[in-house]
């Protein structure tokens, strides 16, 4: 069975750090380029980081960068979002997303709550 779990959100002062973990099963993970998605409460879904299969490119979305890291351990199967210098607007529940260019195949996490309040 395919899962993405991911791990490592909760509740964090502003200026602090956290680190996401995607843990990857069932499925071909060093094929996908996969992704970090981020929804807040009466918000659309953003896309906020993503990783290229071999994870020799990375893109961040403009509000994250410079404060924000993926990578990723294709031996372990795992995909990881470094969360740096967390402001409030970056709260939100945070997606892991595993896509395979030129096929229609994705795969979605349960997601996890990060929550930066003081």
């Amino acid at each position: 069975q395919v899962q993405l779990v991911e791990s490592g959100g909760g509740l964090v002062q502003p200026g602090g750090s956290l680190r996401l973990s995607c843990a990857a099963s069932g499925f071909t993970f060093a094929s996908y380029a996969m992704s970090w998605y981020r929804q807040a409460p009466g918000k659309e879904r953003e896309l906020v980081a993503q990783i290229s299969s071999g994870g020799g490119s990375t893109r961040l979305a403009d509000s994250v960068k410079g404060r924000f890291i993926i990578s990723r351990d294709n031996a372990k199967n795992m995909v990881y979002l470094q969360m740096n210098s967390l402001k409030p607007e970056d709260t939100a529940v945070y997606y892991c997303n595993a896509l395979r260019s030129g096929y229609f195949t994705t795969y979605w996490g349960q997601g996890t709550q990060v929550t930066v309040s003081s």
